[in-house]
């Protein structure tokens, strides 16, 4: 079992910045990714971002050059540093990790409510 708690959302202007963070505790061995993925109102949870144990990294089209994803495995911690957000990135973000190759499968957390308004 893997427990992941997210924190680091809220409400931000447009064109402003903010840092999430998932937190993993339980058995973490074999996690091969861990990522984020989001989910707005009436649209379905798509990827943002995820990392490989081995430190490769996806992005979607929609948020790369603006979003970074990184890890801290000394604290079992993925972050994902979120710059020059837009409206249409508000959504309830999710952290994920997973075992497999396959995208979408694992554990998740109760996600994080990212609001970008002015």
């Amino acid at each position: 079992q893997v427990q992941l708690v997210e924190s680091g959302g809220g409400l931000v202007q447009p064109g402003g910045s903010l840092r999430l963070s998932c937190a993993a505790s339980g058995s973490m061995f074999s996690i091969y990714a861990m990522g984020w993925y989001r989910q707005a109102p009436g649209k379905q949870r798509e990827l943002v971002a995820d990392i490989t144990s081995g430190g490769s990294t996806n992005y979607a089209d929609s948020v790369k050059g603006r979003f970074t994803i990184s890890r801290d495995n000394a604290r079992n911690t993925v972050y994902l540093q979120m710059n020059s957000l837009k409206p249409e990135d508000t959504a309830v973000y999710y952290c994920n990790a997973r075992r497999v190759v396959a995208i979408g499968t694992g554990y998740w957390g109760q996600g994080t409510q990212v609001t970008v308004s002015s």
